[in-house]
């Protein structure tokens, strides 16, 4: 998957056919609502095995980059603000790397929602935004503290196949939240929602040092009068500092589209580290 390019005309012309108003000046685009009432079977992972970006003539260095909202009740305003300024961060990207692949998530909670997990395929052309618009504001979560951000890393980690990876390079994964690191992702309801079959609760710590390998993680903690994050503001460094150290971000709601570009610059930056490849499966992630 993957062909085409993302521009802004194509980008002005779709938002102005749904009825949206594109500011010629900025890029950003109001008027966005997000109307589905259940998932989508195109993100639904019970409905497919693997999400591919693959090297083309078009696209010959693919750069995956899997952007995963929590699309819990406190993040509107976060997730209002990525579609906004969607068509912005796309074309600054393009600029400067013209191979960029975007897979949008949603993240809710495992242990409270009906659809915690929704995964688009990598595009790069206009289907990047409306994969976005697909995507579920369940405005769900729970009141455990955390929501299942590291659903992201296992789906990056055991439902993609990247081809930069078989070149040396990683894949980059970025959520953004307003709670704390959730501990671990619970099996049982893992299970009955990517139709996986764990063994056991998949541990945080141990799920990072897997998925790293593959990707470059990122979390940026959403600061805005509307998230959760001033109430979690401790807990929330404290936890994902200890983890993530410099990738870890704290982001206003102004400065998202920004920080979401900052993490995509210094991955690719010239001092990346080339991975290690070993305990590859047959279908691009890494066996327990």
């Amino acid at each position: 998957m993957g062909s085409g390019t993302f521009t802004s005309s194509s980008y002005r012309s779709y938002s102005k056919s749904l009825g949206r108003d594109y500011d010629e000046d900025s890029g950003r685009v109001s008027g966005q609502s997000f109307e589905a009432h259940e998932i989508d079977e195109s993100l639904d992972p019970r409905k497919f095995q693997i999400r591919e970006c693959c090297n083309s003539e078009e696209h010959p260095n693919t750069i995956p980059v899997i952007l995963a909202l929590d699309v819990t009740g406190s993040m509107g305003s976060a997730c209002a603000e990525t579609a906004a300024a969607l068509g912005v961060i796309i074309t600054n990207l393009y600029e400067k790397f013209k191979d960029i692949e975007f897979c949008v998530m949603g993240i809710g909670d495992l242990a409270y929602d009906d659809a915690p997990i929704q995964m688009s395929q990598f595009e790069s052309d206009i289907r990047i935004a409306e994969s976005l618009d697909k995507i579920y504001m369940e405005m769900g979560g729970g009141g455990n503290g955390f929501e299942s951000y590291t659903a992201a890393w296992y789906m990056g980690l055991n439902r993609t196949k990247l081809d930069c990876w078989e070149q040396g390079r990683k894949g980059i994964i970025i959520t953004m939240g307003d709670e704390f690191l959730n501990p671990y992702l619970p099996y049982k309801k893992l299970n009955s929602f990517v139709n996986s079959s764990e063994k056991k609760d998949i541990e945080t710590k141990e799920l990072y040092e897997l998925v790293s390998k593959k990707f470059y993680v990122y979390h940026i903690s959403v600061d805005d009068k509307e998230t959760c994050y001033k109430h979690y503001k401790h807990e929330c460094d404290e936890n994902w500092k200890k983890l993530l150290k410099e990738n870890y971000h704290v982001s206003t709601i102004k400065k998202l589209a920004e920080t979401i570009e900052n993490c995509i610059e210094i991955s690719y930056s010239p001092d990346n580290v080339i991975i290690e490849s070993n305990n590859v499966d047959e279908n691009g992630g890494i066996s327990w």
